[in-house]
């Protein structure tokens, strides 16, 4: 999809732009694929904030996508190129040979009419699925599962793919996109190309209301604050955060404080995404 210009008939609208859904072929999802959505606002299970500056936004269903690709051998036709309310890529729904319908997300490329399959021994063809330790070296691939029958968790936005970059024993080494190489188990599975709408990142939010309509709350600077509502507040004029490291509004260090556990599948990431620092 190419990007969209718009006049600039007001402030909100001057650098704004957006797609021009050129590859959106229908805009009715399949409503054997749609579950209720309803909006958490951020609170869990009792009702207590746990991710700030989220609420309202437009509302939306949720669409059913086929991460599993597990229905090896059945042939399916792409019927058509959906928008996704709930994620950046665009969905495809796919009919099998068999009546089952199921969306899966819509690789660059893709046409309606096109086939496509899932299996041990398929083509290297765009969209189908097949474990790793069956994809060429140097292919690209998206939706890769992480766990052999748990669904694709990897690479699944919008312009994302992975390289194949070697087979070592049971293992497969990949490439992603943050450039992250990483062993994966060779017979996890994955979906060959890239993902679509890759002209996504280009887009220009242009007004904060944009952002409510995907339910992005505002989020104030500490250092705009009082010294009774934040650690950073106070302070007469522009002022540092006058503390060794930056605080959150609880007075924890934030920031890049470490508060993960490390994963057992650490072992595994043979290239960190990211760049250590060089000792003086």
């Amino acid at each position: 999809m190419a990007i969209k210009n718009y006049k600039p008939t007001s402030n909100g609208r001057r650098n704004m732009t957006g797609l021009d859904f050129s590859e959106i072929t229908t805009n009715k999802p399949e409503k054997s694929l749609l579950v209720k959505n309803p909006k958490r606002a951020g609170r869990n299970h009792q009702g207590r904030i746990t991710t700030r500056h989220h609420g309202g936004g437009h509302k939306h269903q949720y669409r059913v996508v086929d991460f599993k690709r597990q229905k090896d051998g059945v042939r399916g036709i792409v019927k058509t190129i959906e928008y996704d309310p709930n994620r950046s890529a665009n969905i495809s729904l796919i009919q099998y040979e068999d009546g089952v319908k199921t969306y899966i997300l819509a690789p660059r490329g893709i046409q309606v009419g096109q086939e496509i399959i899932s299996g041990e021994d398929v083509d290297i063809r765009t969209g189908n699925a097949l474990p790793l330790v069956n994809i060429p070296v140097g292919t690209f691939v998206h939706n890769i599962e992480l766990k052999p029958g748990r669904g694709g968790q990897l690479v699944r936005s919008a312009g994302g793919s992975a390289q194949v970059l070697g087979k070592e024993g049971k293992y497969v080494l990949v490439r992603l996109s943050s450039g992250e190489n990483r062993l994966i188990l060779a017979s996890c599975r994955a979906t060959i190309g890239t993902v679509g709408n890759e002209q996504h990142e280009l887009v220009t939010i242009g007004k904060a209301g944009r952002n409510r309509w995907l339910g992005k709350r505002p989020a104030v600077r500490g250092s705009a604050m009082n010294p009774n509502d934040h650690p950073h507040g106070g302070g007469e004029g522009k002022t540092g955060i006058g503390m060794p490291s930056p605080m959150s509004p609880w007075g924890k260090p934030t920031l890049g404080k470490i508060t993960r556990r490390k994963k057992k599948s650490d072992k595994l990431i043979v290239r960190g995404r990211r760049k250590k620092k060089r000792s003086k």
